[in-house]
């Protein structure tokens, strides 16, 4: 991308995927001279409006996660729900005038919200410069896809051919925008392993299985720890994330270990036999540029699920629809054909274009 531009990039504090998506586009941007901005979208809505349905989607995919899935199947990926939600116009208003003040070459929207505010604009002739849309998830629901925008960046192949088809718009896939520290050669990895298993205390011989939780710390991943180490064959890291409480409850059970925030998650990875998830985001692609093999199991409600059973389709993961199968699926990923295939289909991912090349490719 040519230097002097200035780029600004939508996210949403909805976990960490999002703004971990957006802030690694701004980084390789940064390097090439380009001025990035990363703007949350959701403080773009008036009255408190964002604060209030960032802390609504985080007590019930906590508390009430049958509420989530409701609201999901209704209004994500219902073909009757409304074309243009509420949400949409009220930060309308607010965008225009950002990027009147910011006066961005182009706008990068890694959140659906922002997708659908600036596919509006431009549809209507109201935002003069073009909007990309990075689809942060593995399976594009209703509220990423919008005519308006100009195009749409994936992370693989069967997202970016079931976006261009519902939307009319050019789709590219990308490499997953992870920090270059999951991408090590083997020695590195080895030695990372090494680091990481002394820190936290892992004996030798012993099979960490990493449990993610997401940066909320959500989900059923207590449960599964418990299968893990009943199993007598792995033992269980369970991801808290910020949950501070989750955190406190593993430790005080004693299942296996628990972490909380980590800021050398590429460490962690090289020590780790497998990963189990249950939300088919950034964390995902950061095991498949670690070499980790990542199975599903209990994933949260609506994108977690239909994430997973795309990953899955995809021959990306194994989903686990319970906790024998899940046992089963670690099991087979013991220095097996089927572990060494899983591990390629992830690293194929990162010999796509660069996102940042691609948000500089001409038009069309």
């Amino acid at each position: 991308m040519p230097k002097g531009r200035k780029i600004l990039i939508l996210s949403a504090a909805m976990g960490a995927g999002h703004d971990g998506v957006a802030a690694e586009l701004g980084r390789r941007l940064a390097a090439e001279g380009v001025e990035a901005e990363v703007v949350d979208i959701l403080r773009l809505l008036p009255l408190g409006l964002g604060s209030s349905l960032r802390r609504g989607y985080g007590w019930m995919i906590r508390s009430a996660p049958w509420l989530y899935a409701a609201i999901y199947k209704i209004f994500f990926v219902s073909e009757r729900a409304p074309s243009t939600s509420p949400l949409t116009l009220l930060a309308a208003g607010p965008l225009r005038e950002l990027v009147r003040l910011r006066a961005p070459e182009a706008v990068v929207s890694t959140f659906h919200l922002a997708a659908q505010v600036t596919g509006h604009l431009r549809e209507r002739d109201r935002l003069t410069v073009p909007s990309v849309v990075i689809v942060t998830d593995f399976a594009a629901h209703r509220l990423w896809l919008h005519p308006g925008n100009d195009r749409y960046l994936c992370g693989d192949a069967v997202t970016a051919l079931t976006v261009a088809e519902a939307t009319g718009r050019p789709a590219f896939c990308h490499a997953p925008l992870v920090r270059p520290e999951f991408l090590k050669p083997d020695a590195d990895t080895a030695r990372a392993g090494a680091r990481a298993r002394e820190r936290l205390g892992i004996p030798d011989g012993d099979r960490p299985v990493l449990v993610s939780a997401g940066a909320w710390g959500v989900g059923r991943v207590e449960e599964t720890a418990r299968v893990l180490a009943a199993s007598g064959r792995y033992l269980p890291v369970v991801l808290c994330g910020r949950s501070d409480r989750l955190l406190r409850r593993l430790r005080d059970a004693g299942t296996g270990l628990a972490l909380g925030w980590c800021d050398d998650m590429p460490d962690v990875f090289a020590a780790a036999y497998a990963m189990v998830d249950n939300a088919a985001g950034l964390t995902c692609r950061e095991a498949f540029a670690a070499g980790v093999p990542v199975v599903s199991y209990r994933p949260i409600a609506g994108h977690g699920r239909d994430g997973a059973l795309a990953m899955a389709r995809s021959g990306l993961s194994v989903y686990a629809r319970n906790a024998a199968e899940l046992i089963e699926a670690l099991d087979r990923l013991d220095g097996t054909p089927e572990r060494a295939r899983m591990i390629a289909r992830g690293a194929a991912l990162f010999s796509a274009a660069s996102a940042e090349s691609l948000l500089g490719r001409p038009p069309g």
